[in-house]
């Protein structure tokens, strides 16, 4: 078995990152990411709401609460307005999915690392208890056992 240096595990982790990058999810998230940052009225709403969210925390600061419900509602407003717009609806449906993409990866690779461990200890798939353990849980076992016949 070929024991990899933490650079050469860390080589192929950029690989990895880089395969993922071209992914179609990928591309077309930075496709959107463009036409968003291009489009002038997503950018005056996302203005606005950066502005009505600074109201709102000053007037919070101050305990302004009828004005600050005011600008939550207005803020709503806003944020409803930009959420209705079908470029910006697909470019949080595919943020989602690379979200999701990424969770996957990253959830792959540990149960993967995990199951490796597992097996390299002799250990026990089904249960997810690594050889170490098996070989204590038996030595607790015939200790018990011992202590019982004496």
């Amino acid at each position: 078995m070929r024991i990899y240096s933490r650079k050469e595990v860390l080589d192929e982790a950029k690989h990895l990152a880089a395969m993922l990058a071209r992914t179609e999810e990928i591309e077309r998230f930075k496709e959107l990411e463009v036409q968003i940052n291009k489009n002038e009225k997503v950018q005056q709403l996302i203005a606005r709401i950066k502005r009505l969210q600074k109201q709102a925390v000053n007037l919070q600061a101050y305990n302004k609460t009828e004005a600050l419900k005011k600008v939550e509602a207005e803020l709503e407003k806003v944020q409803d307005e930009l959420d209705e717009i079908p470029l910006v609806q697909e470019f949080k449906e595919i943020q989602m999915v690379v979200n999701d993409v990424l969770q996957l990866v990253s959830g792959t690779i540990a149960r993967e690392v995990t199951n490796h461990v597992i097996r390299d200890t002799g250990g026990d798939l089904l249960k997810g208890t690594t050889g170490t353990e098996l070989r204590r849980n038996y030595e607790d076992l015939d200790k018990h056992t011992a202590d019982a016949n004496e």
